[in-house]
């Protein structure tokens, strides 16, 4: 029987309220067994680009990331949040280690072709784009692995990677070897049947009603490619993926996937 592993990704406005991040992470000390943890940037990254003159620049949530941003943003992802989270952790006495793809050449990604927009020094990830070997070996030494939206390219090229997706090909790829629970975290108690009633969270969803919401227009925007991301995780073999209030990890109300 394989071992249970939980990787959580939090992001938006949770990582800039230091209160709201402290009650997160002491949650998330009392979610038994393995874990993992992946973090986007929050809006940070984004005020300190605008304080050093330079025009944060998004198509469709996706940031376009030049030489200059990427300075930027490694410096904010890889440097302040991440070790920002991992000394809360350890505060916390979790022994959590901050981590970019580059680290162990954990997560090694391919730069984004240019097609109709240049995203610049932006990531794709690869099928076989994830050490499993070395994140087996932190789990199993009782480590906590916290990973920022960081990735490289193996030839010296870092790259900015959306973080999303970098939880949702660690969860694929380490389904292989655990038990794998993928928890998307963020400011909602799960996906909303209406996005202005808080209380219209749909407890299970099956990719065919998701594809029903999203055709009819009641889920759109920033919520396309998290569900998009998710359900390719649930097809590739993940046990189970949520969708909760990052806040609320250790409570019932929720949003739980189904493949069918």
């Amino acid at each position: 029987m394989r071992e249970g592993l939980k990787i959580f990704k939090i992001g938006g406005g949770i990582i800039d309220d230091d209160a709201q991040l402290r009650q997160f992470l002491r949650a998330l000390t009392h979610v038994p067994g393995h874990k993992l943890l992946v973090h986007g940037g929050g809006k940070g990254a984004s005020q300190m680009l605008r304080d050093l003159g330079i025009e944060p620049q998004l198509v469709q949530g996706r940031r376009i990331t030049d030489a200059a941003t990427l300075d930027i943003v490694t410096m904010f992802y890889a440097g302040k949040t991440n070790k920002q989270m991992v000394s809360l952790l350890q505060a916390e006495g979790v022994n959590a280690l901050g981590l970019s793809g580059a680290d162990g050449n954990a997560i090694r990604a391919v730069k984004r072709p240019v097609k109709d927009i240049d995203y610049g020094f932006v990531g794709d990830l690869p099928a076989n784009a994830v050490n499993t070997d070395l994140l087996h070996q932190l789990l199993k030494n009782g480590l906590l692995p916290v990973f920022c939206a960081i990735t490289h390219d193996g030839q010296g090229q870092l790259l900015n990677t959306n973080a999303d997706t970098i939880a949702s090909t660690l969860a694929r790829a380490l389904a292989e070897r655990y038990a794998v629970e993928l928890h998307f975290c963020f400011e909602k108690d799960g996906v909303l049947r209406d996005v202005h009633d808080e209380a219209s969270v749909i407890p299970q969803l099956t990719a065919t009603e998701y594809q029903e919401l999203k055709a009819t227009g009641s889920i759109a925007a920033g919520m396309v490619p998290k569900l998009d991301n998710a359900f390719a995780a649930l097809e590739a073999g993940v046990e189970q993926v949520v969708i909760e209030h990052a806040l609320r990890i250790n409570e019932p109300v929720k949003t739980v996937l189904c493949r069918s």
